[in-house]
């Protein structure tokens, strides 16, 4: 687990940069390359996801390489909307091979020398 700090309080996120994840409720899946310790884009974002469906602010937010059976794009997914994948497949996002090495045990590497 990845501990992240915040002035006055602490949050652990459950994934860690190179953890394959996917989304609970949408089809898709992807990489973890960021990790936001609690939720850091704007309002209008935010309102934009139905209501029932609507994170908190005051959680994890995972910035992901992420596909669907259609695309690639980058995702921003809150922590309680997402799953560990489990299903052995590597991911095909074109940047992958820019930040990380192939994937061991499920989990990509950063590139050696590549901050994170």
């Amino acid at each position: 687990m990845k501990e992240n700090s915040i002035p006055g309080r602490s949050a652990t996120a459950r994934f860690n940069i190179g953890d394959i994840v996917k989304h609970r409720v949408y089809p898709f899946r992807g990489v973890v390359f960021d990790v936001d310790p609690v939720f850091a884009n704007t309002d209008e974002w935010l309102q934009s996801i139905p209501a029932e469906l609507r994170p908190h602010r005051e959680q994890p937010f995972y910035h992901l390489l992420a596909e669907n059976a259609e695309t690639t794009y980058v995702a921003y997914v809150s922590e309680q909307n997402l799953l560990p994948d489990d299903s052995g497949r590597p991911c095909r996002h074109p940047l992958l091979r820019d930040m990380f090495d192939k994937p061991e045990a499920g989990t990509y590497r950063l590139k050696a020398g590549r901050p994170n």
